[in-house]
C-alpha cells in the first residue's frame, strides 16, 4: 500500500455534487408533497372535531365542520392522501392536481367558501385520469378495480353536487374506498399466485357491490342489501386469500401490519352484516353503527396498517416501527366496540365516549408515526 503523498492510489473523495443533487431533489419533492399532506391532515382534524360535536361534545367547532363531517373525512382527507399516493406512483406532475383540488376543496368547505364541492369533484376526476394513465401502462385486474373505485368517487361527488343528500351518496364514497383498498390488496395477493377460482370469486364479490350501488336508486332496500352482501363477500375473500394470513406469523412491523389488516377485514364484514339487517336507515344510531364500522373499523385499520409503507413512499422518510403502535390500534377497536354497543343499545354515553376514544386513537397513531419518522431504526 502506498503512503500518503507518494503518488500511489488513494480513496476517491465523496461525490459532494451527487449528494447535493440528491438533497435538492428531496427538498423539491417535499415542497410539493408536504403541503398536500398538511392539507389532508387539516381535513382529518376538522372532520374529527365536527364528528365529536355531532356526538354532543361541547367543542368550539364551526358549523361547517359539523355539517360536512363526512365529506371532509372522505374527500378531504382520504381522497387527498390516495390522490397524492397515485400521483407519486404515476410520476406525472399533472396528477398532483387531483390532491391539490380535493385538499383545497376541503379547506373551502371548512371555511364556508364557495367552490368546495366543485373542487372535490375535480379532484376525483383527476384521480380517474391518473388511473387511466396507469391502465395504459399495466392492464390488470387490480388496476381495473382501483379505476372503478375512483369512478365511484366521481359519481358520488357528482350526485352530491347535483343536490343528492349525503346519506344517499355516501355509499358511492364507500365503494371508492373499499374498491381502492381491495384493489391494492389484490395486487399484493399475486405473491401467493391466486387460482382462477379465487379471482373469479373476487370478481363476483366486487360485482355484487357494484350491482348494489347501481340499483339502490331504483330499489333502496334491495340495493343496500346487495351492497352489504358485497362487503361481506369481499371481507371473506380478503380473509381467505390476503397475504396477511401468512405475514401475521412474522414479527415486528410485518406482524403489526397484518394484525391491522385482518382486524379491518372483520369490521368490513360487520358493516356488511349490519347493512343487511338495516338496509333502509338514513340517520340515527343504526346508521351511525353501519358507517363507523366501515369508515372507522375498516378504513382506519387499513390506514394504520399501510401508513408505515405509504409515508416512506410518498414523503421519502422512514417510519421507525415501535410496539407501541398496537396501543392506538387496540384503542381504535375497543372504543369502536363501545360505540357500537352504544348505538345498538341506545346508550348515549357509550356512543359519545366511544366516538371520543375513536378520535383519540387516530390522533395518537399519527402522533406516533410522526415521532417514528424521527426515530433511528426499527424495533421488533
Amino acid at each position: 500500500m502506498s503512503a500518503p503523498g507518494d503518488g500511489g492510489s488513494r480513496e476517491a473523495p465523496p461525490d459532494r455534487g451527487a449528494a447535493a443533487a440528491a438533497h435538492a431533489a428531496v427538498v423539491r419533492r417535499l415542497r410539493v408533497r408536504l403541503p398536500l399532506m398538511a392539507l389532508a391532515m387539516l381535513a382529518l382534524l376538522s372532520a374529527l372535531a365536527g364528528g365529536l360535536a355531532r356526538l354532543g361534545w361541547p367543542l368550539p367547532v364551526a358549523a361547517p365542520l359539523v355539517a360536512f363531517h363526512g365529506p371532509l373525512m372522505v374527500a378531504g382527507f382520504l381522497g387527498t392522501v390516495i390522490g397524492l399516493e397515485r400521483a407519486v406512483a404515476l410520476g406525472r406532475s399533472w396528477a398532483y392536481g387531483g390532491p391539490i383540488a380535493s385538499g383545497l376543496g376541503a379547506l373551502a368547505l371548512a371555511a364556508s367558501v364557495p367552490g368546495g364541492m366543485e373542487l372535490m369533484l375535480l379532484g376525483s376526476m383527476v384521480m380517474v385520469a391518473a388511473f387511466v394513465a396507469i391502465l395504459g401502462r399495466q392492464v390488470a385486474l387490480f388496476t381495473v378495480v382501483m379505476t372503478v373505485g375512483a369512478l365511484c368517487w366521481v359519481i358520488g361527488q357528482a350526485l352530491w353536487l347535483a343536490g343528492q343528500p349525503v346519506h344517499r351518496v355516501v355509499w358511492w364514497w364507500a365503494g371508492f374506498l373499499v374498491l381502492t383498498i381491495v384493489g391494492e390488496r389484490l395486487d399484493l395477493s399475486r405473491l401467493q399466485r391466486p387460482t382462477a377460482a379465487s379471482r373469479l370469486a373476487f370478481v363476483a364479490a366486487a360485482g355484487v357491490l357494484l350491482a348494489g350501488l347501481g340499483s339502490a336508486s331504483l330499489a333502496l332496500d334491495g340495493g343496500m342489501r346487495l351492497v352489504g352482501a358485497g362487503f361481506v363477500a369481499l371481507a371473506a375473500w380478503l380473509g381467505a386469500f390476503d397475504v396477511a394470513r401468512r405475514t401475521v406469523r412474522g414479527a415486528g412491523l410485518t406482524r403489526f401490519i397484518a394484525v391491522a389488516l385482518l382486524s379491518g377485514y372483520a369490521w368490513l364484514a360487520v358493516a356488511g352484516l349490519l347493512l343487511l339487517r338495516w338496509p333502509h336507515v338514513a340517520a340515527g344510531a343504526q346508521y351511525d353503527a353501519i358507517l363507523h364500522a366501515l369508515f372507522v373499523g375498516f378504513v382506519f385499520s387499513m390506514i394504520f396498517g399501510h401508513a408505515p409503507i405509504i409515508f416512506p413512499a410518498v414523503l421519502g422518510v422512514r417510519v421507525a416501527y415501535r410496539p407501541i403502535f398496537y396501543l392506538p390500534l387496540g384503542l381504535l377497536h375497543g372504543s369502536l366496540v363501545v360505540r357500537m354497543v352504544g348505538d345498538v343499545a341506545s346508550w348515549l354515553a357509550g356512543r359519545q365516549w366511544g366516538g371520543l376514544l375513536n378520535a383519540l386513537a387516530i390522533v395518537l397513531f399519527f402522533a406516533l408515526v410522526v415521532h417514528g419518522v424521527a426515530g433511528r431504526g426499527s424495533r421488533a
